[in-house]
């Protein structure tokens, strides 16, 4: 399973390659200003508004996608944000994560409610329909792809395992890859932040 979400991430990479315009300032993350994608979403929250990325505006987004009950990445990916906003220090206020199921058939509201704020009760959890869901994941060129399990409901997703980063007037500048480290994510939003 590791290997999909590594052969994922790095069809993702090749495809961000081909985007990417430099900005003037220098980042530890793939520098994708300017990029024609990942522009918006309106997606359920948690708490059963609907959300776009205006609803952000004045801070920097981390955009993850995710399920619940993914073994390693998601969990991983989400308590690495939740340092990297303490390691913010009040800056960490202007952070805002984003985590966006790609799980349409399993991850309710009351299930997102409960798993996304465990790691930080300002993270927001957003689903919606699986068309709504391919709509958001084609925006932002994310894959996606369920793998049976040994029954109906246990099946796994293949993800792309890498986040975006929107600075705070909500433009995408950064794809951070899967196992980035914290420091160098920490940095980057206090870049975006000036």
């Amino acid at each position: 399973m590791r290997r999909s979400w590594l052969r994922l991430t790095l069809a993702l990479l090749i495809a961000l390659s081909g985007c990417q315009q430099q900005s003037s300032q220098s980042f530890n993350s793939v520098d994708i200003t300017g990029a024609n994608y990942a522009h918006d979403f309106s997606l359920t929250d948690h708490n059963g508004n609907k959300r776009t990325l205006a609803d952000f505006r004045g801070k920097v987004v981390l955009v993850f996608f995710g399920y619940t009950q993914c073994p390693d990445v998601c969990p991983t990916t989400m308590a690495d944000m939740a340092q990297v906003k303490a390691k913010l220090g009040s800056a960490g206020d202007k952070l805002q994560v984003v985590f966006i199921s790609v799980d349409p058939e399993r991850d309710t509201q009351a299930l997102l409610a409960q798993y996304v704020p465990s790691f930080d009760r300002s993270f927001i959890g957003l689903y919606g329909t699986p068309d709504e869901i391919a709509r958001t994941a084609k925006e932002f060129k994310v894959i996606y792809q369920k793998v049976p399990g040994k029954t109906p409901t246990s099946y796994s997703i293949d993800h792309t395992a890498g986040s975006y980063l929107f600075d705070p007037q909500g433009r995408v500048r950064l794809f951070v890859k899967h196992s980035q480290s914290i420091d160098s994510i920490v940095e980057d939003v206090k870049r975006l932040l000036q």
